[in-house]
């Protein structure tokens, strides 16, 4: 008789028939998940509505918490408690109208058996788009097949529809007739200046400084090295612990220096030193901000870092102001100058020093390629990435919202005396601090995306043009998103907003300007040389280079 104790394995709940069994990922942060968890009741009311109208029912797979006051799987281990109760082969859907961390449930998505659909409201009061491409961009890289869906309330027929097909098939196919492969490249100057390019990169290698990896959940932005380093680019792992003991050596008098050059250049702080900081900007906030500035641009020296990224969340958001301003003013080739410790160098002098918010490393590529390739061609590398976060119809077209979470370079604002800071709201960012902000310029770009799909690398290249829109218009977009983040109002070339929700592989777009569309294609073919010489499976999107 065995003296051995053998785990008991608890048998997983048979699914009932004709049952949707749907789950609500949230934030990690308590004060995200308390504010948002009324849309997130309104949005699954509407999802419910739609299912029970084609004869299903829905069971939802985890209740409310009074402790906490919301009812999102706001952990990985709760996530792992959730998923024990549901039934392995049920159909299965994840209700997105929130920011969301993947890895709350990425484990349980991995092991199940039945089909999975991810599907969140069109709008933009809250980001569930954002939340659904980032849960469908890590599954995509996971290899777990899913459908995903979106409607503005689940009411119109095309979604009623897609959703009918899922239920009735286990998968939603969608159309991305706009997406083709990267045919192959007629020679020409900007083609061999890409591979040229590739092969410096490769010969010479590029390091990534990564102040803590996996930002958010964001499992599709983490690039492991076996993919990364074949590139050329390389990792420096850094705490954000050491970014904050860095800014306890940068002097006040060193601070206000950066402070007074970007007053000087007519930059605008909404400071208001007298109210309540949860609710103001305050002149302490940027102090900070400036201090972190410095160290970035010094730790960066340190280790001879490329291009850069600061995670800014679990911790760094509890101990300091945002690093959103910071974020913007690196990607910027005008920017206020700092030097070495020893004073003798000013560092990055005439340069961008990329930086990759959230360090979205997809991102991190992306930015690296596009400030060699731009500053080839003699072209303004200032790079950023943006959520996809809404969009809606103006004059015939679909114009989206891309906004970031607090700061653009400022020349895609037109110059720092078109920007604009103000405070991050509390219930993301504690401890305030202030954004780069401001409306984007009119003006050709080129949009792109690195990601990982069948365990090798990809990118989406596409065009696109920012648009001026009457100011009540923009006002409008603002105050249906965040108005304290700077926004861009994008015409996406031969993409229509379906295609893009289907195809796009992340919650993050790069854009980058170019000053006229023949410039802007040329540019293109450049990058995508570039990205296709390092290995790379590139792809091209909508109406881009219909010559090749």
């Amino acid at each position: 008789m065995s003296t051995y104790t053998f785990p008991d394995i608890v048998a997983r709940p048979v699914a009932a028939p004709r049952t949707v069994y749907t789950i609500a990922n949230g934030d990690l942060r308590l004060t995200t998940n308390v504010k948002t968890w009324s849309k997130q009741q309104e949005v699954e009311a509407q999802f419910t509505a739609a299912v029970e109208a084609l004869g299903w029912r829905v069971q939802r797979a985890h209740g409310f918490n009074p402790a906490t006051g919301h009812g999102f799987i706001d952990n990985q281990h709760y996530g792992m408690q959730v998923f024990r109760n549901i039934p392995k082969d049920a159909p299965l859907v994840i209700v997105e109208s929130v920011w969301e961390y993947s890895h709350h449930v990425l484990h349980g998505l991995r092991d199940h058996e039945g089909p999975i659909l991810v599907v969140a409201n069109f709008a933009g009061d809250f980001p569930g788009l954002v939340g659904l491409l980032n849960l469908t961009g890590s599954m995509t890289k996971m290899g777990v097949k899913h459908s995903a869906l979106w409607s503005k309330d689940f009411t119109d027929a095309w979604a009623r529809e897609k959703l009918a097909e899922w239920l009735t098939t286990g998968e939603i196919v969608h159309d991305v007739s706009h997406v083709r492969d990267l045919p192959v490249l007629p020679e020409s100057e900007e083609t061999r200046l890409g591979r040229a390019l590739a092969a410096q990169l490769k010969s010479d290698k590029a390091i990534m400084a990564v102040f803590d990896e996996y930002c958010m959940g964001m499992y599709n932005a983490l690039i492991d090295d076996e993919l990364l380093n074949p590139t050329g680019i390389y990792k420096e792992r850094l705490s954000q612990s050491a970014l904050v003991a860095e800014m306890n050596k940068v002097t006040d008098a060193e601070a206000q220096a950066v402070r007074d050059w970007l007053d000087a250049a007519g930059m605008t702080f909404h400071v208001d030193n007298e109210g309540d900081e949860k609710e103001c900007l305050t002149d302490a906030q940027l102090h900070q901000q400036m201090k972190m500035y410095v160290a970035a641009l010094r730790m960066a020296d340190d280790f001879g870092a490329d291009l850069v990224g600061i995670q800014y969340q679990q911790g760094l958001k509890d101990t300091v102001p945002a690093s959103d301003l910071v974020e913007g003013l690196l990607n910027n080739v005008e920017r206020p100058p700092v030097t070495s410790r020893d004073g003798s160098r000013i560092l990055y002098e005439g340069h961008a020093l990329p930086h990759f918010n959230e360090v979205d490393e997809g991102v991190a590529v992306d930015l690296l390629v596009t400030n060699r390739v731009w500053t080839a061609m003699g072209l303004d590398p200032a790079s950023t990435l943006h959520d996809v976060r809404w969009g809606d119809d103006w004059d015939g077209d679909f114009v989206w919202v891309l906004e970031i979470s607090g700061s653009v370079p400022a020349s895609h604002l037109g110059g720092y005396q078109n920007a604009y800071s103000m405070r991050q709201q509390y219930y993301f960012f504690p401890l305030g601090g202030g954004t780069l902000s401001g409306v984007s310029k009119p003006g050709e770009i080129v949009w792109s995306r690195v990601f990982i799909m069948d365990g090798r690398l990809h990118a989406d290249l596409g065009r696109g043009t920012c648009v001026e829109l009457p100011e009540t218009e923009v006002r409008r977009r603002l105050d249906s998103t965040n108005p304290e983040w700077p926004i861009m109002n994008a015409v996406l070339h031969g993409v229509g907003r379906d295609q893009l929700m289907a195809r796009h592989k992340a919650n993050h777009l790069n854009v980058v300007y170019a000053p006229d569309a023949a410039t802007a294609d040329k540019a293109l073919i450049a990058k995508a040389a570039m990205l296709a010489a390092m290995g790379l499976e590139v792809h091209l999107c909508g109406e881009v280079l219909p010559e090749l």
